[in-house]
């Protein structure tokens, strides 16, 4: 897979890149966040779970879209790093280790959602625990799911920062874009402490979102990079790939 991106033009890369970050914010927002919001009854463990075993096929839906969103985050993972590595190797592939960690962590929070589907229908292998039991026990790993996806925001903040970095030391991409990703970065970082990042996040967190990953995706996606100065650097730092 890295020979094959390896082989790919400059903006190629950076066009590819932005699909997969557009497609990855889809998935992962639909299959992490708006379906097991719309089944999550707070506090209520009982409706919960009726609206689980109600709209399985729902259920089942963010799960699907959850695994497809760590697979394209892992694609948009690699394809940044082959555009940013002539800026600064090293910090590149520390970035890629940043955000790699958190596609693990993404994976293993699609594989804790499914824990409450498989509790609910359990039948007689956990015959011991009452429905009530059950369903409390379901509604718990909904929170530890959630916990899960709070790690992974932090290496993806971390992420977002040391590539902020990387794009504002570039000179075939906008320096703007690097300051506001890493803004973006920092505001996700906060998870490290959920209680202050819960409290921040509208309006502060989720504009520094906004603000700092649109912009790159649409740049991306429309503009590419300059093949010209890519080139002229990746010389310089002796990373031209033929």
């Amino acid at each position: 897979m890295m020979e094959r991106i390896a082989e790919t033009s400059p903006r190629s890369k950076a066009r590819m890149a932005g699909v997969c970050q557009l497609m990855e914010a889809v998935t992962a927002a639909f299959g992490g966040v708006i379906i097991p919001g719309k089944l999550l009854v707070a506090g209520n463990a009982a409706a919960t779970a009726a609206n689980i075993l109600g709209r399985e096929r729902l259920f089942w839906l963010g799960f699907v879209l959850s695994l497809i969103g760590v697979a394209f985050h892992i694609a948009w993972a690699l394809l940044m790093y082959e555009l940013l590595k002539p800026v600064n190797r090293t910090l590149s592939s520390l970035a890629v280790f940043f955000i790699l960690v958190g596609c693990a962590i993404q994976a293993l929070t699609s594989l804790l959602y499914l824990a409450p589907l498989l509790i609910l229908q359990s039948g007689n292998s956990l015959s011991a625990f009452t429905p009530e039991q059950l369903q409390a026990l379901a509604l718990m790993f909904l929170k530890l799911n959630a916990y899960a996806f709070n790690i992974d925001l932090v290496f993806f903040g971390l992420w977002c920062v040391l590539t902020g970095y990387l794009i504002f030391r570039s000179t075939f991409l906008p320096r703007v874009l690097g300051v506001l990703l890493a803004i973006s970065g920092l505001g996700w970082v906060t998870y490290l402490y959920p209680p202050l990042a819960y409290h921040l996040f509208f309006p502060y967190i989720a504009a520094a979102s906004a603000l700092g990953e649109i912009p790159l995706e649409l740049w991306l996606l429309v503009m590419g990079v300059n093949v010209q100065r890519w080139k002229q650097q990746a010389s310089a730092a002796g990373a031209i790939h033929t």
